[in-house]
């Protein structure tokens, strides 16, 4: 940080090939980036993870912290012993009714959001840290971290448009074995999800089709010159499935939330395959861009390979959401 304003002062990044791990790819990038911060922050998803949006009566956060542990055995599918969960009221999200006079009033009802995650799941994430001889400070939900780099990097959109109707952004960050999908209101989230669809679907689909290595079927991935015909028609049926769950996210909070999605911005790592943002936003109807998370945000140039940077930006999303923690 500079002050107030955070500045990128160092990169680098490492690729986990089949049957290596994430302990070494950890050391590669410190050993390569030259860092000498000790304090990080990390990211769960999966399975050990859930996120469910819950309608509750309103109460203060003091209640609601008290109130939320009778409600954990209709939403999580683990014994509250062996999770570690928080919750949160979404004070954005005012439910209303009408009156017997017709009008539109507040009811004694709010949203809540409640994460958690196995506590196993977790130790496994802290006890990698550790061994690396670094402190994890905050381990966060992937899901949340694409959230914070938006808060962070992004201006949130006005909520209410003029004839009244409440305007979304849909964050779908396409990973390496699935993608997630955070719709946010005003910068608050309204609705999230994981779709087991990812960038390794598309390099899988790739080495079926050529009958190449997974290696170079991931290179040819990212730059398709000379082989652009095959590379989009090995990648179509991964991308149809995946367009079709992020399509049904939107109807489903268009329709249960009462909102208007009104952009879909594109991240990770899947991304990079060309033509991914062309076609979802034909399949989803909706405009579609990919989110670059480091344009608002200043670089060192004389600590910071800029180019190499902004080659690799759409995939770094959740990593500069962690970031964002770390004070």
């Amino acid at each position: 940080m500079d002050g107030a304003e955070p500045v990128v002062t160092g990169f680098a990044r490492a690729e986990i090939p089949p049957g290596g791990s994430a302990r070494e790819a950890i050391q590669q990038v410190f050993n390569e980036g030259h860092f000498r911060a000790k304090r990080v922050v990390t990211g769960v998803s999966g399975e050990s993870t859930v996120v469910r949006y819950i309608p509750m009566l309103r109460m203060s956060d003091d209640e609601l912290e008290q109130a939320i542990k009778f409600e954990t055995d209709k939403y999580l599918p683990f014994d509250l012993e062996d999770v570690v969960m928080d919750c949160q009221a979404l004070r954005g999200r005012v439910h209303a009714k009408v009156n017997e006079n017709g009008e539109t009033v507040e009811d004694d009802t709010m949203t809540v959001l409640l994460a958690a995650c196995r506590k196993e799941a977790l130790e496994e994430r802290a006890a990698m840290v550790k061994g690396q001889g670094l402190t994890p400070i905050a381990i966060d939900l992937d899901l949340f971290a694409v959230a914070n780099a938006w808060e962070l990097c992004g201006l949130p959109m006005e909520s209410q448009s003029e004839d009244g109707t409440v305007s979304a952004i849909a964050l779908v960050d396409v990973g390496a074995t699935r993608s997630s999908v955070n719709v946010l209101v005003g910068g608050e989230s309204c609705f999230s999800r994981e779709i087991n669809i990812g960038g390794a679907d598309m390099t899988q689909a790739i080495v079926r089709r050529l009958g190449v290595e997974g290696f170079e079927a991931e290179a040819i991935k990212r730059a398709a010159d000379g082989h652009k015909t095959e590379v989009a028609l090995a990648v179509q049926p991964v991308l149809e499935e995946l367009a079709s769950e992020l399509a049904l996210s939107v109807d489903y909070v268009e329709h249960h939330e009462g909102v208007q999605v009104e952009e879909t911005l594109l991240s990770g790592g899947g991304i990079l395959t060309p033509g991914v943002a062309q076609y979802i936003e034909q399949a989803t109807a909706r405009p579609t861009r990919n989110w670059n998370p480091l344009e608002a945000l200043r670089v060192d140039v004389n600590r910071v390979d800029v180019e190499e940077l902004e080659a690799w930006a759409p995939s770094l999303v959740v990593a500069v959401g962690l970031a964002s923690r770390v004070q």
